[in-house]
């Protein structure tokens, strides 16, 4: 398998081959269950975006979600389905016709906001949370980078039911490339669990690439000669980054549970694939680790370069007033006009308190600047 760099090298991520899950085949020490059938669906609701019936890895030509259903149910190959927003009446029909567990069904309806992986009978359901970076053409303080969403999938011995909330992960190139590989989706609905997780992190580590480049332009911005105050965009990016921490970091648990635990629907022989899908998430998530240890240094940098500044403002401030503080200090004592003031009537004194002025504060300016507060 070809290593993955997460470094910040700038070179990107070189493409991973693609692996297969083993055919799937029933657990030692227990029979294959036979599934429970319900009445099927009449009409597929709008929220079904695509759907098909697979047997030994070729799509049949069934035109009726119904009828693909039953066949998938009596063991006939498997169906998968994918729906965009559904409501709750659209799951309680798939719930009645595939036997899902309630709180599986309102956590497809009302979204999840974290990964994870929960088993329910003969049904395992993984929430996975998707990400996607929003294009830019300028980073600025209130850009927004990454936008979130989620995919729940419904694995059963028989069915694969992939539930899509936001308008990124769509699945549709997915689907189109497991059936150009029969050989794929012939090893059933695990494989499309594995192959909706693999494409999930390639979008993780797509985004990591994005990250690199704004950290880089911003470290850039505040490192350089002439460089501004950026502590608006540094914290809106290390904001950015959080969000996106919140997505990539749950699903490490569900890919140890699938990596290391027996669970329905899951060939004992595939932990090791997802074990591999499990290696390329901690490159995600290490260099997301790595980013926001970057960020945090960048944005102590950019206060404590702005603290500098300001410090040198105030030393330059300083010394202006301390320099006309001079006159104003020899014109207060000579404005008092008391009468036995000598040098008020002397023919040389207006010169004389000048020279001391000019002098008094050319020696200052001079000391200033020997310093380096002007």
């Amino acid at each position: 398998m070809a290593e993955h760099g997460t470094g910040r090298s700038g070179g990107g991520t070189p493409p991973r081959t693609r692996l297969a899950l083993p055919p799937m085949r029933p657990r030692a020490g227990r029979p294959a269950r036979a599934p429970q059938v319900q009445a099927p669906i009449a009409d597929p609701p709008d929220s079904v975006v695509a759907w098909a019936h697979y047997v030994d890895g070729i799509r049949n030509d069934c035109t009726e979600l119904a009828v693909a259903t039953e066949s998938a149910l009596r063991g006939e190959g498997f169906v998968w389905l994918g729906l965009k927003d559904p409501s709750d009446e659209d799951m309680a029909g798939f719930a009645q016709q595939f036997n899902l567990h309630p709180l599986a069904i309102e956590d497809a309806v009302e979204g999840h906001t974290r990964s994870k992986l929960e088993q329910f009978g003969d049904t395992l359901f993984a929430v996975i949370s998707t990400v996607a970076y929003v294009d830019h053409t300028e980073l600025t303080d209130s850009s927004e980078i990454v936008s979130t969403g989620q995919v729940m999938v419904f694995v059963g011995n028989n069915f694969v039911m992939t539930v899509r909330r936001g308008e990124h992960a769509q699945l549709r190139s997915l689907r189109a490339k497991l059936e150009s590989n029969p050989e794929r989706l012939q090893l059933g609905p695990a494989e499309v669990l594995y192959a909706v997780m693999d494409k999930i992190i390639d979008d993780y580590m797509e985004l990591v690439t994005q990250f690199e480049t704004d950290i880089d332009e911003i470290e850039r911005l505040v490192f350089s000669r002439q460089g501004t105050h950026e502590i608006n965009r540094v914290y809106n990016l290390k904001r950015e980054l959080i969000e996106f921490k919140r997505c990539v970091v749950p699903l490490g648990a569900p890919l140890q549970a699938l990596a290391s635990r027996p669970l329905v629907a899951i060939p004992d022989e595939a932990r090791a694939y997802f074990r591999e899908l499990s290696d390329h998430h901690l490159e995600a998530r290490e260099a997301v680790q790595s980013f926001d240890e970057v960020l945090s240094t960048i944005l102590s940098a950019a206060l404590a370069r702005a603290s500098v500044e300001d410090n040198q403002d105030m030393r330059k401030i300083s010394a202006f007033v301390a320099i006309a503080a001079i006159p104003t200090m020899i014109a207060g004592i000579y404005g008092m006009n008391f009468d036995n003031m000598p040098e008020l009537h002397w023919k040389f004194g207006y010169f004389l308190i000048w020279g001391i002025m000019i002098v008094v504060m050319a020696g200052l300016y001079l000391g200033f600047r020997r310093n380096k507060w002007l």
